[in-house]
């Protein structure tokens, strides 16, 4: 096994040994990996709702990739081909997962995270009050339509890579955006 170092926020990334990929094609994925790997955990905490539950989710979404890089169409954006695998991960972890779900001691709330010693108190209070709801409201959301909503808003996504990651048309894609930003508006009251 090889270790490669991800950004500051994350461990690093342990990627097996294989023989089937070419040590270019290998230190290709690394540097994707690297490169990609912030971004992909941003949309895994705002699927998942906890950043433990991010952590596993980004953590197996890069094995995953790893294990299928041979399959990879490298004309196609890296990132919405993770994107799609991260989608697919948490999909699958909510069909598993049991009706009754017990968060880990790391999801209570009234827990914090360690502050930022060069920031403002009551900026970070606020950032964390802001974070807070707009996570709750997000989790609050269908999957597909919070899906669409992070994509879009959070990551920046364009619809149509948004279709290409969901698997579905663009007007679905506009559909559940529209749909997924007037529920949070409700959850969130907030008026036009």
């Amino acid at each position: 096994m090889s270790t490669t170092q991800t950004p500051a926020m994350t461990p690093p990334v342990t990627i097996p040994q294989d023989r089937t990929l070419s040590p270019a094609d290998r230190q290709l994925f690394e540097e994707l990996s690297a490169r990609h790997y912030r971004q992909a955990y941003h949309i895994a905490y705002r699927m998942a709702g906890s950043h433990a539950r991010a952590e596993d989710l980004t953590q197996e979404a890069m094995v995953r990739a790893f294990q299928s890089f041979h399959r990879y169409r490298r004309e196609l954006p890296f990132a919405n081909w993770l994107y799609r695998i991260i989608v697919n991960l948490h999909i699958d972890e909510l069909r598993r997962r049991p009706k009754a779900w017990i968060d880990s001691v790391e999801d209570m709330p009234g827990l914090m995270e360690l502050p930022d010693l060069n920031s403002d108190p009551s900026d970070l209070v606020l950032s964390q009050e802001i974070d807070t709801s707009l996570q709750h409201a997000l989790n609050a959301l269908p999957k597909d339509f919070r899906t669409a909503v992070v994509l879009c808003d959070i990551e920046g996504l364009s619809y149509e890579e948004i279709a290409e990651v969901m698997r579905c048309s663009i007007g679905t894609v506009r559909s559940r955006i529209h749909r997924g930003r007037n529920h949070l508006r409700r959850l969130l009251g907030v008026t036009h």
